[in-house]
């Protein structure tokens, strides 16, 4: 008898382990910086999918912050650190309305609802236009290298979450970085 107990336990602990884990994985699918009269801008497309803990806390109110983060280096050789040119961060949130029954997305200085989490996890991984650099930052013609990345952010949550956070996987959801090269564009001439 207490084998079975023990079996079960077992079996249902791994299950609810295996629960946590997202179907397909989070990660930035394409990125690329363009020239703009105005300086430097960033489109990117981002795959964002929720483990169910992180999905039923928003259906319960809890709001999940994110921050999209992005560094941009020039590379100076084998016999130097690479120059840090920026490092830009965006900050993203989204929330289940309980008497709306919508999520609100906010992703930059865009706010939108919508009805499914879905439609909102595809808004949040919509990036356009961004400004990350001013004119004259980079040096046109040059090489410089970029990453970029997702993740939540677990400061925000409230501090009963935030202190299981730190002891779990179960809180966390981080993009792997996703890197590129590419040559500064000269910027274009404003009409």
């Amino acid at each position: 008898m207490l084998r079975r107990l023990v079996a079960w336990s077992l079996l249902i602990g791994l299950v609810c382990a295996g629960g946590a884990r997202a179907d397909e994985p989070s990660g930035v699918r394409e990125a690329t910086l363009r020239a703009t009269p105005q300086g430097y801008v960033l489109d990117a497309d981002v795959k964002l999918a929720l483990n169910r803990t992180l999905a039923d806390a928003l259906e319960r109110g809890i709001h999940l912050h994110f921050l999209l983060e992005l560094e941009i280096t020039r590379p100076r050789g084998w016999w130097w650190f690479d120059e840090d040119i920026a490092e830009p961060v965006r900050k993203m949130h989204v929330y289940y309305h309980l008497l709306l029954r919508r999520y609100v997305v906010e992703n930059g200085y865009t706010t939108r609802t919508v009805d499914s989490l879905a439609e909102a996890l595809a808004f949040m991984g919509r990036v356009t236009d961004w400004q990350v650099l001013e004119p004259g930052a980079l040096q046109t013609g040059k090489p410089y290298a970029a990453r970029l990345r997702l993740r939540l952010d677990t400061a925000q949550l409230p501090k009963p979450l935030s202190i299981a956070a730190v002891s779990g996987d179960r809180w966390e959801l981080v993009t792997p970085w996703y890197a590129w090269s590419f040559d500064a564009p000269a910027l274009p001439v404003a009409p």
